[in-house]
């Protein structure tokens, strides 16, 4: 808006505002109006939510160390919404179609957290959206992402081919050639890559959730993850970087940047409020809606076999719940860990909460710089 206005519409007219083209610019300034949204609504969120006594519901199973926490207000994850989206809206290109498609996808899966929140609050005794409407939720929002991609394809905006790290020539295309010969079923030859989609995205907002149990994890690995997006996003749109880097260069992918720059600056925002002990608690509202966003722009710029490393304690979190559920279940009810998701796993080890946020924010670290890493190591 803020763009569109400045620069497409007062820039002929008045050169200072020359600036608001470059894309640095209005990504420092994307993030930093995420940041200051944060901090400025985030004290009348929080006493809103109070005030509709949406409060944290904390398990008994869970450790004893979390009882203390119950009645926190929950859903902070709409400041998170507000704190992204509104600078995305002031400070990008609008007429970029990616930039709509990632803001789509992030509304939607806030969405299906919001009413995953909400009816727990409206019915005490409800455990939320069942693991089936859930789901079908996640696979509608990412469906939909992966058919706009299918779309912007078949205009050359796009490709369905993959970007393996570490290697140069190896790009497999997510497209079955040979039905596409075949008349009225050639839209079938894009199903691989629609089901490849559907699952990246709904993996990774279902990690980042199970990650969400300690003031300030989620965020704070978050927060690091949406940095190394912020670099990958930008050298992916960047002719110069991206041919020195040997990218696949898509030059309208780079207006993600400013998203990225604004889920920084919104995460950071956020922190203030959600760091230990936690003011408030994001949600499913929050958690979901940051996992299909992270999810979304990787699947955007290519970038999605790297997403073990850029959410690396995302990953780690997930792979934890998979394996002690199938330990469970295959080995006659015998745990691999004390608990699940890991970070209760070193609770329960005697770790105190800040030292797992602050180990797990290092790992969170270790892994984004080694995904960054990998540009040059092809």
């Amino acid at each position: 808006m803020l763009y569109w206005l400045l620069y497409q519409k007062l820039f002929p007219y008045f050169r200072v505002f020359r600036i608001f083209r470059y894309l640095t610019f209005r990504t420092v300034f994307a993030s930093l109006t995420a940041m200051l949204i944060g901090l400025l609504i985030g004290p009348f969120v929080i006493d809103r939510l109070r005030q509709f006594q949406i409060g944290q519901f904390v398990r008994d199973d869970g450790p004893q160390t979390h009882l203390k926490k119950g009645g926190t207000p929950t859903m902070g994850g709409i400041l998170i919404l507000i704190s992204i989206l509104v600078p995305t809206l002031l400070w990008a290109d609008l007429s970029n179609p990616y930039v709509w498609v990632v803001m789509g996808s992030t509304f939607g899966f806030g969405a299906i957290g919001f009413a995953d929140d909400y009816s727990k609050v409206v019915n005490k005794r409800s455990k939320g959206l069942t693991a089936r409407e859930k789901l079908f939720g996640q696979f509608a929002v990412s469906a939909a992402v992966a058919i706009t991609l299918v779309r912007l394809e078949s205009r050359g905006a796009y490709s369905t081919r993959l970007m393996v790290p570490f290697v140069k020539k190896f790009r497999p295309d997510l497209v079955w050639e040979w039905m596409g010969a075949i008349p009225h079923l050639h839209w079938l030859a894009f199903l691989p890559f629609v089901i490849f989609v559907v699952l990246v995205i709904t993996l990774t907002s279902n990690a980042v959730n199970l990650t969400d149990g300690l003031d300030g994890l989620a965020i704070g690995c978050t927060i690091i993850a949406a940095g190394a997006l912020t670099v990958l996003t930008y050298v992916s749109g960047h002719v110069v970087y991206a041919d020195y880097l040997e990218l696949q260069r898509m030059p309208m992918v780079s207006e993600l940047t400013v998203f990225c720059g604004a889920m920084v600056g919104a995460s950071i925002g956020f922190l203030w409020y959600n760091a230990h002990p936690a003011e408030v608690f994001m949600g499913d509202v929050g958690s979901l809606a940051l996992g299909g966003a992270i999810g979304t722009v990787a699947v955007i710029i290519k970038q999605e076999l790297l997403l073990p490393f850029i959410g690396g304690v995302f990953i780690l979190e997930a792979v934890s719940v998979i394996l002690q559920v199938g330990s469970y279940k295959l080995r006659n009810k015998k745990r691999i860990f004390l608990m699940a998701p890991l970070h209760h796993h070193f609770e329960l080890k005697g770790w105190s909460e800040s030292k797992v946020i602050a180990r797990f924010w290092i790992m969170a670290l270790v892994f984004a710089l080694f995904a960054l890493t990998t540009l040059k190591l092809r």
